[in-house]
């Protein structure tokens, strides 16, 4: 009676959770019912909750709560209480089929997961769970309804079978890539024979079923899904991501080649999209995309070549019918299949097909007619063009005798995609629609795809672009022209110029990819000509104001006429200068460089405003400053002998205090390009070098520096003063640290040294305090100091008489101390915890890591003369990491990359000072590398491994050594460790079998790196190790203990008790050859290998 009144009370709270208005009602069931599904005795409460199925949403509890059960492995259900569920779960389906869809999806999911983990278990020499297709053939021969659930149950079993659950994911991927290679060897193919047959009995009935009707549609859809589960199954393991499904290949086994072969599954995926609504027939086709991709080598070049005909046949059917196609998820899986046309079969093979010359002529009709509707499913133009990007690039290599005709329909293409981008623009103005052009990212792509595209018969392309150009530019000028012009022409002519420089741009990027000859160049000549003479008329208008949209499409063609007209690899007698010479009289790559500098200086001068102009002209003149020879010639042009002398916000307004504080990052790069065209001529002349500094020094003074002095002596500053000289100072440090990267010879670092310490140091030390809760000073000083600490290039070669190595790291320790000391007594909100405080202490950590790793400052030297600077900093540290939540450590990327790379150069250079912390702190050390060990990032995970594999050895040689005298003078090093591991063991157990599992049982890609700590850890818990091993041996089946047993043998054999190079190495070689054991035996049958990861993990 208890029981039912506690199960009534269970519906009732999930009625509330499901259906109450009011929110903390549904929380307080929430809470409930989750203490419910933790509860000892939930087995037999669901089975109460689904033998009454009086509340659907109690029938959906109860089979979630069971779905949880089965999978958490350490509760442990017997092997007969599953089979009891799974029985339970059929035979509840088989007599209530009218659920409620989510119970039944509930329900099924239940019998997959379940059937799933319970793959391998056997009873009296049968596996229990695999009689799937026997008891669900039960189903396929009932009502509708019943068959519904039949395929439903497929389907699931299907999916369930090739997605790794987090279940799956805390154990062993080995132990469910057995279990999918076990599924798809034993019953994948008949799922899909079977889901082929019910589709093919449908398919001669489609004249009697009535799609209307819920049952049957719903069973066609579940057939359908099938069907596409079973070909998107994941047959060799490599999971591969679905984002990227352009390039993908369905490696179907052998054993299904009878399946391809008679094309009679070809015809039938066909004949059910021609024959089934619109609400379906988009599966079908997704069906046909998959058995497009079939792998090459399922057949041979006959075989392939009657399946292609079959497939073109196919397609060429759909466009001669394309009533289909008006349907948008139809269009999208059609466009989908041409592009798969290409990606799988040669350029040379399908020339060979009998109907090759007519489907071409379709494929070309079809992709000019889809371009055209540019507003109707844009995202599905990408496929289109890349079946003729692919084509396009195969011509070179195609030997067949048959033509490819690509000459007479690739311009179609190409002058249908431009046309209609033009078209486009005054629809998108006058209706105020999307603008395609805000979408860069998509336009980029299509441009990239259209480059190749178009250079097929350039002739014709370039043509048609000349004459659209002007037409485009004449109109715009007699636009301009006229005093009272509408706003909306000018804005119609200026989107489409926006496009023609774009598809120019990509015209002339285009050029890499093929063996181009003179003509070619000349007619990019006549395009690079035009752009310029427009770029001419803008910049003259850009007083009045201009067109960003515009602007960035002429960054745009910059940066692709720089890739291949300008630089170190360019033939300086190309086509294209001639023409430039003759329209323009700029004869040589000197002369075009100025234009380039001149558009960058306009730029900057007049789009101050947009913070994208301003980033990308500033990439533009990065790019072009990285260059040898270009830099040199760029340092002649009289346009940047003026950058250089009058770097101000005068010329430059975006360098200005009346930008905002996040526009203000671009100016780094700016000073990079300036301080690598100043480095050029620099030499040792230190006048040039300060009258380039004096705008700097001018405005640091003066707006800056004396407010923060007074700031700093009274509390009474005025609000407006102290944020003027903090963006000052913002300013100044992005400046400096700009400058910092570029010098990279001792020479220009020491003038920079020089210039900044002492005179400005204590001020930027100043503004870390005064405003030490705020990122936006505190990370640009904090970034600034540790570029100068970093031995960029040798650079930081000091002489011997020289002090500044130690005043250096003196000033990076006043920094990194004064930051931690602050940032630890900030308070800061959960979700700001990485911008407002972990980024900083990241800053910290990088810079430390450089500055100790530098080679320039002995720091034995700073515990000689008392001085505190080194200790103050590395007590720091530890302070800034035991205020980190070590989750944090690894789910900050950033954050984890600057902490392991730092504390691996701690392990290597300043053992004495880790042997000498605090236990706790030496914990939390080692607990972190222990989670590393396993981090994704194999950055992170190999400076583990170098990390661990510095304290095990210090570990051993202080084991090896206590007792032994120790010579005078010498100091005695601190044992703590070790009296921490014997209080800890468990702490290297845990490492060792961590590492000991990633080398035996998973995708190990740093194999070496982890050999290397292995040794120690085994020498240093020999009995545990002992442990471990027999452990192993007994989880392996009676006929595979010997194996292993031998296997471990060979791991130590010749292996001597100490960590010298030459006994490593050979441990080394050991574990590569017991590695490569244990993986040969885990491809063949029965190898337990996921017992072992359990007992290991757990």
């Amino acid at each position: 009676m208890a029981d039912e009144q506690e199960v009534r009370q269970l519906e009732l709270l999930c009625k509330q959770l499901y259906e109450s208005q009011d929110a903390s009602q549904r929380a307080e069931a929430e809470k409930a019912l989750v203490g419910f599904q933790n509860a000892p005795d939930t087995l037999s409460k669901c089975q109460l909750l689904l033998d009454r199925g009086d509340s659907c949403y109690a029938q959906l509890l109860a089979a979630t709560t069971l779905t949880k059960l089965v999978s958490r492995s350490a509760q442990g259900l017997s092997l007969q209480q599953r089979v009891d569920i799974r029985n339970y779960v059929l035979n509840y389906l088989a007599t209530r089929p009218k659920l409620p869809n989510f119970v039944i999806q509930a329900l099924v999911t239940l019998f997959a997961r379940i059937s799933k983990l319970g793959w391998f278990d056997s009873d009296k020499d049968e596996f229990v769970f695999r009689n799937v297709v026997t008891d669900i053939t039960k189903f396929l021969q009932g009502s509708v309804e019943h068959c519904m659930i039949g395929v439903q149950l497929l389907s699931q079993l299907t999916c369930e079978m090739n997605q790794i659950s987090e279940a799956d994911a805390n154990r062993s991927l080995t132990k469910h890539r057995k279990i999918a290679s076990s599924f798809r060897d034993t019953q994948l193919f008949e799922i899909f024979r079977l889901s082929c047959s019910l589709l093919g009995t449908a398919r001669e009935n489609c004249k009697s079923l009535n799609f209307n009707d819920e049952g049957q549609h719903g069973l066609m859809t579940q057939l359908l899904r099938l069907a596409h589960n079973c070909l998107t199954f994941d047959f060799i393991g490599t999971s591969t991501d679905e984002s990227s499904d352009d390039l993908c290949t369905v490696q179907i086994p052998t054993s299904w080649r009878p399946a391809f072969l008679d094309f009679s599954t070809l015809k039938l995926f066909f004949d059910l999209y021609h024959s089934l609504p619109n609400t379906l027939s988009p599966l079908a086709l997704s069906c046909l995309v998959q058995i497009a991709s079939v792998r090459r080598s399922l057949f041979s070049n006959t075989e392939r070549a009657k399946f292609l005909t079959h497939l073109v046949n196919g397609v060429k059917h759909i466009l001669q019918n394309p009533q289909g196609l008006s349907d948008p998820s139809n269009y999208h899986e059609f466009c989908r299949l041409l592009a798969r046309l290409k990606s799988n079969y040669q350029l040379g093979e399908l020339v060979m097909v009998e109907n090759y010359p007519e489907s071409i002529q379709l494929i070309a009709k079809f992709t000019v007619q889809s371009l055209q509707m540019w507003q109707f499913a844009p995202n599905s133009v990408h496929y289109l063009l890349s079946l003729w990007q692919r084509m396009v690039a195969s011509v070179p290599y195609v030997k067949a005798t048959e033509p490819h005709l690509l000459e007479t329909y690739t311009p179609e293409v190409s002058n249908a995609y431009i046309t209609s981008r033009l078209e486009s623009v005054a629809v998108v103005v006058r209706e105020g629609l999307e603008d395609p052009l805000d979408d860069l990212g998509m336009v980029q792509q299509q441009l990239e795809q259209l480059s190749v595209i178009g250079r097929c018969e350039y002739q014709k392309t370039c043509t048609l672009l000349v004459q659209l150009f002007d037409q485009a530019a004449r109109a715009y000028q007699e636009l301009m022209a006229t005093p009272n012009a509408q706003q909306l022409d000018i804005t119609i002519q200026e989107g489409r110029l926006t496009w023609l420089v774009y598809i120019i741009g990509s015209a002339i990027g285009g050029r890499v990819s093929f063996n181009s000859n003179d003509e070619h160049d000349a007619m990019d000549g006549e395009l690079v000509c035009r752009v310029l003479q427009l770029m001419n008329l803008t910049d003259s208008r850009l007083a009045q104001g201009g067109c960003e949209k515009l602007e960035l499409a002429m960054l745009s063609f910059f940066e692709q006429f720089r890739k291949i007209y300008v630089g170190d690899q360019v033939q300086k007698n190309s086509k294209v200068y001639r023409r430039l010479s003759e329209v323009l009289g700029l004869s040589d790559e000197s002369m075009v460089l100025s234009v380039f500098i001149r558009k960058i200086i306009t730029n900057l001068k007049y789009w101050g405003r947009s913070e994208q102009i301003i980033s990308k002209t500033l990439q533009l003149l990065n790019d072009l400053s990285v260059g040898y020879s270009c830099v040199r010639k760029l340092v002649k042009l009289e346009e940047v002998q003026f950058m250089l002398n009058n770097h101000t916000s005068e010329h430059f307004p975006f360098l200005g205090n009346s930008v905002a504080v996040s526009e203000m990052r671009c100016r780094s790069m700016f000073y990079t390009s300036l301080g690598r065209l100043l480095m050029v001529d620099l030499g040792e002349d230190e006048d040039r070098f300060d009258s380039f500094m004096l705008p700097l020094t001018v405005c640091c003074l003066a707006a800056a520096f004396e407010s923060i002095g007074t700031m700093l002596a009274s509390a009474e500053t005025p609000l407006f003063a102290a944020e003027e000289a903090k963006k000052a100072l913002i300013g100044l440090a992005r400046d400096l640290r700009g400058l910092a990267f570029a010098f990279n010879t001792k020479t220009s670092y020491m003038m920079l040294f020089d210039w900044i310490y002492p005179s400005y140091t204590p001020i930027l030390l100043h503004a870390v305090d005064l405003w030490c809760h705020d990122p936006q000073v505190t990370t640009p000083v904090l970034k600034l100091f540790a570029e100068l600490v970093q031995n960029r290039s040798q650079r930081l070669q000091f002489d011997v008489s020289s002090p500044n190595g130690i005043l250096l790291f003196r000033e990076a320790s006043k920094v990194i101390c004064s930051y931690g000391s602050h940032i630890l007594n900030v308070e800061v909100p959960k979700d700001q915890i990485y911008p407002m405080k972990l980024k900083g202490i990241s800053i910290c950590f990088s810079m430390l890591k450089a500055a100790l790793c530098g080679n320039y400052v002995n720091f034995g030297v700073f515990r000689l003369y008392g001085d505190e600077a080194l200790d103050n900093a590395l007590n720091t540290f530890v302070k800034l990491l035991l205020s980190i939540p070590q989750s944090d450590l690894l789910d900050y990327p950033k954050l984890s990359q600057t902490y392991y790379v730092l504390l691996e150069c701690l392990a290597q250079d300043h053992m004495s000072f880790l042997s000498t912390l605090e236990p706790r702190v030496f914990l939390y050390i080692l607990s972190s590398i222990s989670e590393g060990l396993t981090a994704l990032d194999t950055m992170v995970c190999t400076g583990c491994c170098a990390t661990l594999d510095h304290i095990v050895t210090y570990l051993f040689k202080q084991l090896t050594q206590k007792g032994k005298k120790t010579r005078r003078g010498v100091p005695t090093p601190s044992d703590m460790f070790l009296q921490v591991l014997e209080l800890h063991p468990e702490i290297l157990q845990q490492i060792l079998s961590t590492v000991l599992n990633v080398i035996m049982f998973e995708d190990c890609r740093n194999q070496w790196s982890m050999s290397r700590p292995l040794l120690g850890l085994i020498l240093l818990n020999e009995e545990y190790f002992n442990q471990l091993r027999e452990n192993i041996i007994r989880s392996q089946p009676p006929d595979k203990q010997a194996a292993m047993a031998q296997w471990f043998e060979n791991l130590m054999d010749g292996i001597e008790r100490n960590l010298l190079t030459k006994n490593r190495d050979r441990f080394t070689q050991n574990l590569s050859m017991f590695r490569r054991d244990i993986n040969d035996s885990l491809k063949g049958p029965n190898m337990t290998a996921a017992s072992v990861s359990d007992m290991m993990t757990s």
